[in-house]
């Protein structure tokens, strides 16, 4: 074990002070606002999977159609479920690793708090009543975008002033993931977001840019979304609960710094592939491309830090369904890492592109990575904020896990299938060179791959409700029958058989 990973592992709190105040409320707060939006996220994505399966479902009312609920739910899995993971792991990691309380005190971590779930609220709302901006990710309207500007700048004031005012010299490498992702969420947001709007008393506006600039002004804010929110910031996560669940220190920290400064250099040019066969100039797309394919190399470099942190601990993946949602998350990680960089590549893409094909890309992120990462940190976070011993059970950390594996499973397959399915019947000529199929016979096939979605969207519904009757169990400080047979054999009350 290198000097170096010691130190990173000291840094990462095996080693507290008891007499730093820290301020877990908020943690706590952070935490139970990710589990709750987690299932109301989920719910959503169930109900608009259901309704491109069974049309009917839309019910014909202006304010439950899929157009409406769809930005709903990619809001509510990314910004509301993913963005409080965010907040509750940084603030907590920032903290232990840097040995000092949040800098700003209890009141403007309050503000934090309750400022971004109002810009949940408000983004959601606008939502269903039609009103946002009506482009890529359905951003809300301007005065929903200046509200966040303002709550992510008290956000970036806590993190980094909790850096500065640190008590432990090194600064652990989670720090540096999580301070990208809120620095470049930050630049993001205001250059995808400049509008002008059409009067203060109303909710429309103009965006400043237009045709092929704009659609690239989306595109590099999108993937680097993706890049930032989805990834540096969960990277963050990572590179804490992952060595200090296999209590073991990271594989190789120099590597860390390595796949952090190779990371944030390459993503923030990888947005035009989105755009290839567009109106986009051509070296434009062929740099998005070349970028996007000279991610793998520092996307599996954290892929392979993460799993190799487990050097030596291996045997705890049988015994510890927490740390199993962690590495599984990685090993999502590294699969979508590796499946992003060939859907870039031109000939790929334009079959992928369009298609169900991204979507079970993305899912398989969301999901594998961004979901069971979360999970994971939101089981090892629970016990140590409500002081208790541990977990209410661990066997139903087991069933959940397994039941959001399958889910997971049968709506990324079911996407694959699909995807390349309709991308070869939009391409499919006869023999007089005229299109083979019409676009409702290609939606008239999707129906059982729609149908299989949404059937693994519910497993993975239903597994997120099993982690929040074990939380909410684990918070009363009840114990299970399990949890209570294995404390009786260790304390020696019952002798093993002979």
């Amino acid at each position: 074990m290198s000097a170096v990973a010691a130190t990173a592992d000291q840094a990462a709190g095996a080693v507290r002070s008891e007499a730093t105040p820290y301020n877990e409320a908020i943690v706590r707060m952070f935490t139970v606002a990710t589990i709750f939006w987690g299932v109301v996220g989920f719910l959503m994505g169930v109900i608009i999977a259901y309704q491109l399966a069974f049309p009917l479902l839309n019910l014909d009312l202006e304010w439950t159609t899929f157009g409406r609920l769809r930005p709903v739910h990619t809001s509510a899995v990314i910004f509301a479920f993913g963005g409080n993971a965010l907040l509750a792991t940084s603030l907590y990691v920032v903290q232990r690793t840097c040995r000092t309380s949040l800098f700003g005190g209890p009141a403007l971590a309050s503000f934090l708090f309750w400022g971004y779930q109002l810009f949940i609220l408000l983004a959601a709302s606008g939502y269903v009543l039609g009103i946002s901006q009506g482009r890529e990710y359905a951003e809300p309207e301007w005065y929903v975008d200046l509200w966040l500007t303002i709550v992510w700048v008290v956000y970036l004031v806590i993190f980094a002033g909790t850096i500065i005012q640190r008590k432990e010299a090194h600064i652990y490498v989670a720090n540096w993931f999580y301070l990208a992702f809120i620095i470049t969420i930050a630049m993001l947001h205001i250059g995808n977001n400049l509008a002008l709007p059409v009067s203060f008393l109303g909710t429309d506006s103009y965006p400043v840019a237009s045709g092929v600039q704009d659609a690239m002004t989306q595109w590099w804010y999108g993937h680097n979304a993706v890049g930032f929110f989805l990834t540096a910031g969960f990277l963050g996560m990572m590179y804490y609960f992952v060595p200090k669940r296999a209590n073991r220190p990271v594989y190789s920290y120099r590597l860390s710094i390595v796949h952090f400064w190779a990371l944030t250099f390459l993503y923030i040019w990888a947005g035009p592939h989105h755009l290839h066969y567009t109106a986009l100039p051509d070296w434009a797309q062929t740099l998005g491309m070349t970028f996007s394919i000279m991610l793998w190399m520092p996307s599996w470099g954290g892929m392979i830090n993460g799993i190799m942190t487990l050097s030596g601990a291996w045997d705890k993946l049988r015994t510890d369904p927490v740390l199993r949602f962690l590495v599984a998350a990685v090993a999502f990680y590294g699969m979508s890492t590796f499946e992003g960089p060939v859907m870039s590549i031109k000939p790929v893409n334009a079959l992928s592109h369009y298609t169900d094909w991204t979507v079970g890309h993305v899912h398989s992120g969301a999901l594998g990575w961004v979901a069971f990462v979360s999970f994971g940190a939101m089981y090892f976070l629970v016990p140590k904020l409500w002081k208790r011993e541990g977990l209410y059970s661990l066997k139903l950390v087991s069933y959940h896990f397994w039941i959001a594996t399958i889910g997971i499973v049968l709506y990324i397959t079911a996407m694959w299938v699909s995807g390349i399915l309709q991308g070869l019947m939009w391409r499919a000529y006869d023999s007089f060179g005229f299109l083979q199929y019409s676009f409702v016979e290609t939606v008239e096939a999707m129906h059982p791959f729609y149908l299989i979605r949404a059937i693994g969207g519910t497993l993975f519904l239903l597994g997120s409700l099993v982690m929040v009757y074990n939380i909410i169990r684990t918070i009363r400080g009840d114990v299970s029958a399990e949890t209570a047979e294995d404390a009786k054999i260790i304390n020696g009350a019952m002798a093993p058989a002979e």
